[in-house]
Order: C-alpha cells, then structure tokens, then sequence
C-alpha cells in the first residue's frame, strides 16, 4: 500500500521517514516532490574509450558544481548524475524515486533503472538525468525535478541496508555517495 499525503505527513513527524529539509508544500497527493542540488558529475568522453563494468572500467568524470542561481545545459542524448538536494530514507519504507511528467514531457529522464531506495539507506539520491529530446534542457538548482513515493512493507526486512547494502562503503568506483550534512 502506498502512502497518501496525510500518512507521509505523519511518518515524517513520527520519525518514520527522513526528508531535510521536509516542505509540506511539496506534498502531492501520494507523493513528495525533490528538489535538484548543485552537484553534476559528468563523463570525461575525450580520455574514456570504453565503459566495462564486467572488468570494474568505468568512465572518467568530473564533478560540476553549478550555484544556486546557476543553470546547468543538459544536451541532447547525453546522460549525467545529479544529487537531490533532499536528504531522505527510512528503516520503515521502500522508497520509489519517479519522473514529473511535467519533465518527462519536455524528454527529461530522472532515472534509466535505479528507482528504488531499501528500507535502511538514507541519502542524498544520485539521479540518473538523461535528456531524450533533440534541443537542450536547463536544469537549475532548486528546481523540483523528481518525487518519492512510500510503500508500506509486509514485515520488517531480515537484512540491514546500513550494514549490508552497496552504499555501505562506497559507490561506484570513483564516487561516494554524498553525506548528510551534520
């Protein structure tokens, strides 16, 4: 069972679901909008020849960091990760990070595969941004750019993602995810 607006509500001021900064104003009806952060981290195509992620050959990158009032160009058919200036996670809840179709419209993916947050990981989440037009999009920091949906689980899960997920220590070769600010 999803939650509605009203059980998001309760869970996070139960302490069931983390979201810092939380803004009842970004509450849908089933959902809870994310907003984009500065941080882009974008393919080197010029010094990488291949990706292989059999043999562990990933591409070289380098992190862009655009200012608040800053715009980021994503071109046609090129694909980035960008952070959600959000904070959020819960021991509770599977979390499920989704498109706006407001974005989807315009040829913006915020996710090739990896919609899903385990119960146990809490993160900034690095998005998956693709742009499947054939003109540029802006992207600028603090815009909504996906929304969280919480499911209900059937019981409490045996494994512990703080212990046991992939997050646990690292990411992918080459990048840890970002930490919560303390």
């Amino acid at each position: 069972m999803m939650l509605s607006d009203v059980d998001i509500k309760k869970a996070v001021i139960a302490g069931r679901i983390t979201l810092t900064p939380f803004d009842e104003k970004r509450l849908q009806p089933a959902s809870y909008d994310i907003l984009l952060a500065n941080t882009f981290v974008i393919n080197d195509p010029h010094s990488t020849t291949n990706i292989d992620p059999v043999k562990k050959i990933f591409p070289k990158t380098r992190e862009v960091v655009v200012p608040d009032d800053g715009i980021f160009v994503l071109h046609p058919g090129v694909s980035i990760l960008g952070y959600s200036k959000d904070y959020f996670g819960s021991d509770d809840y599977l979390i499920e990070v989704n498109g706006k179709s407001s974005l989807a419209r315009i040829g913006l993916l915020v996710h090739n595969s990896a919609a899903l947050i385990n119960p146990g990981h809490f993160l900034n989440v690095a998005l998956e941004l693709c742009n499947l037009n054939n003109v540029p999009i802006i992207l600028r920091p603090n815009m909504a750019i996906a929304q969280l949906t919480f499911s209900e689980l059937s019981s409490p899960p045996k494994q512990n993602y703080k212990e046991t997920g992939r997050y646990s220590t690292d990411n992918i070769k080459g990048y840890v995810p970002p930490k919560k600010k303390k």
